[in-house]
């Protein structure tokens, strides 16, 4: 039976560690979650979770984790005791205590549970923190110091607790605040907040806010606002709500009215009490806090009047709840918020009262970082509106206080003082002797570099003269060659452009000439015939029908070579024109229609299979139709030729074919133009769009085809990419943005 326990409490126990977003998680979602579950043991390892992710400091809390606890019970019991019931017996058995307000068993019975959680190898951050307040409801801070303590030492000693080293160091830090130990205690917090970064959000921005209080209560405002803005930042990054909110909203408006910055103040006095009226669980309680704090603020802005109704619903509220000097969202100053009130308005005797009501509160409470604040005021107050006897006594009082706290501080100053001053000291004897060292080395190495130096000094004087000469000279001889360089590199480059446009303009008349050459063949032929076929009836009108249909193809292409020039030059004095939304699809049909014509008669492009696959309702395109109509022209041409050649090259059931097809392909329209011809090796496929470039024979080619297209299809917005295609041949993708 122990080994099923023990498996069982690795199952529950090892998610803790794995999971980090396990005490991140929400009770109320974990309830929602555990209302769609219906097998047992899901149910119980949900159950569990609720409970580690449960505070227990507010009694409507304590009513649901007991709840929690009696369900649990109830389905390891049917569950034939998988899970061990001892901790959470003793759990339960506290909850029951605190609620019947019988503090003392409350305490006995959840340190038991601790202890055997401790035993059973699962953390219980939250339960420990959640002892705190019972420590409070029985006056036992020395108690508390000393258990938590002790629980500190044992995680560190066990290890693998850093879950409840957080807690301990959380409770710790609030205990040496008590006793106006600030370093002990931001220490403790500084720890904490370092622990609980790793595995609880909520925590981790409370400690950095308490933190920051807490050096603003030592009179450090520079790290206060430092760390309390870190909190705040935390929140809204991590969209934590609720107390970690509020305590840091309060927080930061308290440390700008001591600051006299009642703008800033009002800021978060604003954000705070926002807050405050949202929360679904605390918004009575966080809702008096807030009236207070604007009520500080009021009484900063000498608005006593103001002030006064907000005091009052804070105090009916205070009454209501039974509300103590502290609580989880910090110091509850409403008496001494009263006291400052009553004094601005000249009313000293309630003043006073409210005054010695907060220092004998603080006082029951041992709220040492407090105590001392109301004596001082009382001794201000005393000495100003009191009696000289009054304000003696509070001042012997206060020294009387300061002298225990710097007593109960003094072993820790010291300590930390003697252990400086010990590294102190040997960090110096380290240093003296390496300066020691780094003195004789550098004496023996100035005696001998000392000559070396000086002699080097005038010959370097000396020398200097002639170099400065010397390199003024070549600067300008090299000045003279550069300007020479530069006056050749222009004229080059102009005859660079004079060229290339003159290779272009003559790449692209080839297939109008062409046209026009074969036509003017078929004409010669036609004319020919006429004298032989004189005798057929109606040949005669029908070849002069020819003869005029190809003189107009010949000047129509007559038309389109002086085009092409004009373009040409269009093109390459600015590369712009006039883009008109063009149909795609019918630019292609017109073009491979011309490519088919423009080959030479009896050539092969009869047995060239063409197939089409082009989308309908493509959408429109901005281009210049003659210039992307030669892109498309020249790819066609481009791939009859390879398919050609491959033929040509007597390849047994070669079948020569080229596709062509068109798409729409995310918000741009892509052309595809694949041919099974020979292909284009890898090694030069990346030089097919440089200018010059060709494979076909001298006479056939001028290698600016490819190249003139690509800068086309540059100037359209668009790309153009070669491929291999599937098996053998090639691919042109041609890609334009719709709009």
């Amino acid at each position: 039976m122990k080994w099923i326990i023990a498996t069982w409490l690795v199952l529950l126990g090892f998610p803790l560690r794995a999971q980090s977003g396990y005490w991140n998680a929400d009770v109320d979602s974990l309830q929602q979650v555990l209302a769609g579950q219906r097998a047992d043991t899901a149910r119980v390892r949900t159950l569990v979770h609720m409970l580690h992710v449960t505070e227990l400091t507010e009694p409507s809390h304590r009513r649901q984790a007991a709840g929690l606890v009696a369900e649990l019970l109830r389905l390891n019991a049917r569950t034939h005791q998988l899970l061990q019931e001892a901790p959470y017996r003793q759990l339960q058995a506290g909850l029951q205590h605190w609620l019947q307000q019988r503090p003392g068993p409350a305490l006995a019975a959840l340190q038991q549970a601790v202890e055997l959680f401790d035993k059973g190898g699962q953390p219980v951050p939250l339960l420990l923190i959640d002892l705190a307040p019972v420590f409070n409801e029985l006056h036992e801070s020395e108690g508390r110091m000393r258990y938590f303590q002790r629980k500190l030492r044992q995680y560190k000693v066990a290890g693998g607790f850093p879950e409840n080293e957080a807690a301990c160091h959380l409770v710790l830090g609030g205990s040496y605040r008590h006793r106006g130990n600030f370093n002990q205690a931001i220490s403790h917090y500084l720890r904490a907040a370092d622990l609980f970064r790793h595995f609880n959000r909520r925590l981790y921005s409370n400690e950095l806010m308490v933190a920051g209080s807490t050096y603003a209560e030592w009179g450090n405002t520079r790290k206060a606002l430092q760390y309390m803005q870190m909190a705040s930042n935390w929140n809204d990054q991590s969209r934590i709500g609720g107390l970690q909110r509020f305590y840091s909203e309060h927080a930061i408006a308290k440390l700008y009215l001591r600051q006299d910055d009642t703008a800033a103040a009002a800021r978060y006095v604003a954000k705070a009490t926002q807050t405050a009226r949202h929360d679904q669980l605390n918004a009575a309680q966080y809702m008096a806090y807030a009236l207070v704090l604007q009520s500080e603020l009021l009484l900063a802005r000498q608005q006593a009047a103001a002030a006064a109704p907000l005091l009052t619903r804070a105090q009916q509220i205070a009454d209501s709840l039974q509300m103590q000097i502290t609580g989880r969202p910090g110091e509850f100053a409403l008496d001494a918020t009263w006291a400052r009130y009553y004094t601005m308005r000249q009313l000293y005797p309630q003043a006073a009262t409210s005054w010695r009501q907060a220092y004998a509160r603080a006082t029951a409470t041992r709220l040492q970082m407090l105590r001392p604040q109301y004596l001082r005021a009382l001794i201000r107050f005393e000495a100003a509106h009191g009696t000289p006897a009054a304000a003696r006594q509070y001042s012997l009082a206060y020294l009387a206080l300061q002298d225990t706290l710097h007593a109960a501080q003094g072993g820790d100053l010291l300590a930390q003082y003697e252990a400086e001053r010990v590294e102190q000291a040997q960090n110096e004897e380290i240093t003296n002797l390496r300066h020691d060292k780094e003195v004789q080395e550098l004496r023996l190495h100035q005696r001998s570099q000392l000559l070396a130096v000086a002699v080097a000094a005038l010959v370097l004087i000396s020398a200097l003269g002639v170099v400065l000469y010397r390199q003024l000279r070549l600067n300008r001889q090299t000045l003279a060659q550069l300007r020479q360089a530069q006056s050749q590199l222009v004229a080059a480059e102009k005859w660079a452009f004079v060229g290339e446009l003159s290779a272009g303009i003559a790449h692209e008349l080839q297939n109008p000439l062409s046209f026009m050459k074969r036509f003017a063949e078929v004409s010669t032929s036609l004319v020919d015939n006429m004298g032989q076929q004189a005798e057929a009836p109606g040949l005669e009108q029908e070849i002069l029908s020819g003869l005029k249909q190809n003189l107009q193809e010949i000047s129509q292409h007559g038309l389109r070579a002086s085009g092409i020039i004009r373009d040409m030059l269009e093109h390459a004095r600015s590369g712009n024109g006039q883009r008109l939304p063009t149909d795609l699809n019918a630019l292609v049909l017109e073009y491979l229609e011309l490519a088919r014509q423009s080959q030479a008669p009896g050539g092969q492009t009869s047995n060239v299979q063409v197939e089409t696959a082009l989308a309908p309702n493509l959408p429109l395109v901005p281009a210049m139709p003659p210039d992307l109509g030669r892109v498309l022209l020249n790819l066609f041409t481009n791939a009859f030729y390879a398919v050609q050649q491959r033929q040509q090259a007597g390849e047994t059931g070669y079948r020569p074919l080229v596709h062509i097809s068109s798409a729409q392909h995310h918000g741009s329209v892509q052309v595809r133009v694949r041919d099974n011809g020979p292909g284009i090796p890898e090694e030069i496929r990346g030089e097919v769009f440089k200018p010059f470039f060709t494979t076909k024979p001298l006479g056939e080619g001028t290698g600016l085809g490819l190249s003139l297209s690509y800068d086309i299809v540059q100037s359209h917005g668009g790309t153009l990419r070669v491929e291999p295609a599937a098996g053998q041949g090639t691919e042109f993708i041609v890609t334009l943005p719709v709009g």
